[in-house]
């Protein structure tokens, strides 16, 4: 336990930024997870709308440093890539 009433704060500063933290990203999990489970029914419009809800949430969680932007970058064109795989797909059936 800190003596200095500083360290005392930032104790307690830290613990409120890491249950805020874990929230965020688990909160973006679970957007990804959406997305996912759309694509894998192959709704192409219902997919373009997780996409596009997916991306926002890597992108706002790049920006308040939960995740690196270079990770929400490699993961939005991950999803990108395979949203256009299942619209390739699913055009030439």
């Amino acid at each position: 336990m800190p003596n200095i009433k500083s360290a005392e704060k930032r104790v307690r500063t830290t613990a409120k930024r890491s249950l805020r933290n874990t929230s965020l990203r688990s909160a973006l999990r679970t957007t990804l997870k959406k997305f996912e489970a759309t694509l894998n029914q192959n709704d192409v419009e219902q997919a373009r709308l997780a996409l596009r809800i997916a991306t926002r949430a890597l992108d706002k969680a790049a920006t308040k440093g939960i995740i690196h932007r270079n990770t929400a970058s490699r993961k939005k064109s991950r999803l990108t890539r395979r949203f256009n795989a299942v619209t390739k797909q699913s055009a030439a059936e």
